[in-house]
């Protein structure tokens, strides 16, 4: 007898024709309204502008490895070291009505063999957060793993104690998977990691829903969602 997980795919079966995908490269990826960017030296200065500084140093809490940079010279040294290496590519999330850099989101995990893949990383400017180009940001990321490079399985993970984070990912279709105790200590304190991810066969579905709601009838004259993005949404 077959057994099926918790959306009805096999479990233990053959992967027929699998074949897996190349790593993904620093390429430009543009939506409605947002520009996904290989991060590069240029993007400093206007990173620096929106995430840069003490007044921005409640947006890195949750970023294991990195604090706000202090001037436009460290912001340039944090892009050299993290804009690609063998385990992770990184993105400038370019919102199109702005124009410049506001916002970071990386690939980690990069694992072609089993088909898998993160985003994470991501460090937005408060201009950002909660608007249709974050939302776009993550579905485009989506959308070229998935449905152009062939990734079978799209990962978000993060902080326990991160609401707004696990808030966005339920939000946006990934499924909670667990949480991993005393997974991590970073800043001096103790990190439970809590799973999530999208796999491929349910993302068709995903990417229906998210479009729609990007579609720009779905706002009105001053910007407000006619339909919420969670309407619809499969609970975990």
């Amino acid at each position: 007898m077959t057994r099926t997980n918790a959306h009805g795919q096999a479990v233990g079966d053959p992967v027929p024709g699998w074949t897996p995908p190349r790593p993904p490269q620093p390429v430009a990826l543009e939506g409605r309204y947002v520009r996904l960017e290989p991060l590069a030296a240029g993007h400093a200065p206007a990173l620096f502008e929106s995430l840069g500084g003490d007044a921005n140093a409640d947006l890195w809490t949750y970023r294991l490895d990195l604090d706000p940079p202090d001037t436009v010279e460290e912001t340039a040294v944090m892009v050299a070291h993290g804009a690609v290496g063998s385990d992770h590519l990184t993105f400038a999330v370019v919102p199109l009505a702005d124009g410049v850099a506001r916002g970071l989101t990386s690939l980690y995990r990069i694992d072609p063999p089993n088909g898998s893949i993160e985003v994470g990383g991501i460090v937005y400017a408060r201009s950002l957060q909660r608007t249709p180009a974050s939302t776009e940001a993550t579905y485009l990321l989506a959308r070229h793993l998935i449905d152009e490079l062939g990734y079978r399985r799209f990962e978000w993970k993060l902080d326990s104690c991160n609401e707004p984070s696990a808030a966005a990912a339920r939000r946006l279709g990934f499924t909670y998977e667990g949480r991993h105790r005393q997974a991590v200590v970073y800043k001096g304190r103790n990190r439970d990691t809590d799973w999530f991810s999208i796999v491929d066969a349910e993302w068709p579905a995903i990417r229906e829903r998210i479009e729609a709601w990007l579609d720009p009838a779905n706002f009105d004259d001053d910007g407000r969602q006619r339909t919420s993005l969670s309407t619809g949404r499969q609970e975990d």
